[in-house]
């Protein structure tokens, strides 16, 4: 088909064909085929397996809009067994296992809901305001990279936030030096905080030298145990909160 390649491009279909394109009112579907070089693959740990099944149906999965125009990307997709998932959906290069939205729509929706709220996204990708927030774990899982998570932390700040309603807290944990958030549980406790420490290992939890905090008691007896050359001071909120 003529300027195929933009369309494979455009929709990040990657090594897969364009079979049709057609109009159907105001949808535009993209039939696609799947290119299997050294067969099916498991669609969560991208495995060659054996195919369990051939397809029974087109899956769909939606695509970012063309203007005011949907766009749906169709293809047939076998199940196959994998030795470590059992019986999954093949892996196909532009969505990840189970979602419906192909890769560059959800990215797009979590920069979206990064600079406003999930009421502003769901409306303006026109999705229900809880597929935002499922977008957003999948899209979380995809750049969490736990391995180099909780490398080469030397100062960390350390806070309790609350969310919902009632008295439910999360603890965070952010590297000063990079600004990134690097670790977070529910939780606002000594118990909840250990967990952090025995992720991090006692290796790296020596190479800690500073630690910002609000002066609780239950952060400064846990880092004081795990980092204990680590210099404790105040976070700047609180810094600025003590009356001269």
């Amino acid at each position: 088909m003529r300027n195929s390649r933009v369309w494979r491009r455009l929709l990040g279909l990657g090594s897969a064909k364009l079979e049709d394109v057609s109009q159907e009112g105001n949808l535009l579907v993209i039939r696609a085929v799947l290119v299997r070089r050294l067969g099916p693959r498991c669609g969560r740990c991208r495995r060659v397996c054996p195919r369990y099944d051939a397809p029974r149906t087109r899956r769909q999965w939606r695509g970012l809009d063309l203007g005011s125009t949907r766009v749906v990307v169709e293809a047939e997709v076998a199940r196959v067994s994998c030795p470590e998932h059992g019986v999954v959906v093949e892996r196909v290069p532009w969505a990840t296992h189970g979602s419906g939205f192909t890769l560059a729509f959800e990215q797009q929706a979590a920069w979206l809901a990064v600079e406003c709220s999930k009421t502003a996204v769901a409306e303006l990708m026109r999705i229900a305001w809880r597929t935002v927030g499922r977008i957003l774990e999948r899209v979380a899982r995809r750049l969490l990279k736990p391995h180099l998570q909780l490398a080469g932390l030397r100062r960390i700040g350390i806070d309790e936030i609350s969310f919902r309603k009632g008295q439910r807290y999360l603890t965070v944990v952010v590297d000063h030096d990079s600004g990134r958030l690097v670790w977070v549980a529910e939780g606002r406790d000594e118990s909840t905080l250990t967990r952090f420490f025995r992720e991090l290992g006692r290796r790296r939890s020596l190479k800690i030298t500073h630690v910002s905090a609000d002066g609780a008691s239950w952060i400064n007896n846990v880092v004081r145990y795990h980092c204990p050359k680590a210099v404790i001071g105040l976070d700047p909120f609180h810094a600025v909160a003590v009356p001269p």
